[in-house]
Formats: structure tokens, sequence, C-alpha cells
């Protein structure tokens, strides 16, 4: 039997439909210790009392490390659970939040930044990972997710980390997608913020004793990160 005029036009917008989809609301996982951190995560939730949580990517991991003691100044006291893991990018997020870390506990507040992996080129170095309209609907995503898996807490959106050069094209994707998310604020549920200016120099440059990579805080970033948020933290706790 021929094909029809009808099923050949359904055929091509079904093939251009796969070949535009956005992979970053796609839910996926990774390989490597990924999923083990990841029920890790499902885990602590199981038990509760958690009542702020940090969710993103490495620079969020990172409170363990290099941030650790500005954590256990700052936030271990608020009973704040680290939800982050390097590499992971808008869909990574996704998918845990849809499979138990967003289970068995209702924080007050959620501070969330995630989207820098999701900027420049596969390991390959020609193949792009998202555009930035791409990245936007991804953070859309996660922060539509977070208020309907807790509908009482404040989300504290933050822009993302400038990185790179100044005039590097991932610190332009970073600028244009930050410009967007902001239009997220509400100022009732959702709540945005851009610190990115402070971890700049005069020129617009990353200082190496603050991000000596131009994209993961050092000590001394935690500590510039924690100051920038302090009193919004508090006031979105009621304290």
């Amino acid at each position: 039997m021929k094909p029809t005029l009808c099923s050949c036009i359904v055929a091509v917008l079904f093939t251009a439909s796969i070949a535009y989809a956005n992979t970053a609301i796609e839910p996926v996982t990774r390989e490597g210790n990924w999923m083990e951190r990841h029920q890790g995560f499902v885990a602590e939730a199981k038990k509760g009392g958690i009542e702020v949580l940090f969710l993103g990517d490495s620079i969020t991991d990172g409170w363990r490390t290099r941030g650790k003691e500005v954590w256990d100044r700052e936030y271990a006291p608020l009973k704040a659970a680290n939800f982050g893991i390097g590499g992971d990018r808008t869909q990574h997020v996704l998918w845990r939040l849809r499979n138990g870390e967003a289970e068995g506990y209702q924080p007050k507040l959620v501070v969330l930044m995630i989207g820098t992996n999701n900027t420049g080129f596969e390991r390959d170095t020609t193949t792009p990972r998202n555009t930035p309209a791409e990245i936007i609907e991804g953070v859309t995503t996660v922060v539509q997710d977070l208020r309907g898996d807790f509908p009482a807490a404040k989300i504290l959106l933050l822009a993302i980390f400038p990185r790179g050069e100044k005039d590097s094209m991932q610190r332009k994707q970073v600028a244009e997608v930050n410009q967007s998310i902001a239009k997220l604020h509400d100022g009732n549920h959702v709540h945005y913020l851009d610190i990115g200016a402070k971890f700049l120099d005069a020129e617009g440059n990353i200082p190496k004793d603050v991000m000596p990579d131009l994209l993961h805080p050092h000590e001394t970033g935690y500590g510039i990160w924690a100051d920038a948020i302090r009193e919004p933290v508090k006031r979105l706790l009621g304290k």
C-alpha cells in the first residue's frame, strides 16, 4: 500500500518534532555514581525535617567541600539539605525531582540555581548543548515542578553565576538566560535574585581567588555567596 499524502505529512512532522526536541526539559539520568548519589538524596528526603533545600549542579555541590565551613555556619542551623550534583543540567534535576527527591518533606525555602551546564558545547567541542531559549524553558520547568511539589515553599531563584572570560560565548548565553528567567519572579512564591556582579571586578572579569577556573567558587566565592543571600534567606524564612 502506498503511503497517503496525509501520512507522509504526519511522518515528516513527527520526525521534525524529534529533531527539534528540547533536551533541557526531557528528564534523564546519568552514568557513573550519579544514581547512587540520587538514591542518597531520596533517603535523606524520606527522613524529613528539611526546611531549606539547596538544589543545583556542581556549584551547589561545592558547599560540601570548598564551601563547607560557610555552610556549617550559615545553613546547617537552618536544617538545610544540599541536593547539588556536579555536572547536572536542568533535565537531570527534573528527573531527580520526579523520582523521589521531592517526597517526604515540605521545605520552607528552596534555593535554586541550575542551567550553566546546559550552555556551551559537548565534549566534542562542536555539538551545542542547548540554546538560551531551550535553557530558559528548562529552568522554567524546574521552577514549575518545585511549585507543584512544594506549594507552600518560597523559591529563591538565583541567576546563573557568570562564567568564563567576560566576552566568552557562555558568558553571553548565561546573561541571556538570566534576563528571561528574571521574569519568573512573582514576589510571592518565586523570588529572583541576581548576585553575579558580586563575583566580578570593576572590569567585569572573575578574579582567580573567587573562581580559580572561572566557573566554580573557591572559599572566598562561597563567602561572597553567603553574604549576598543572607538577608533574602532570612526574609523568606520569616526570621
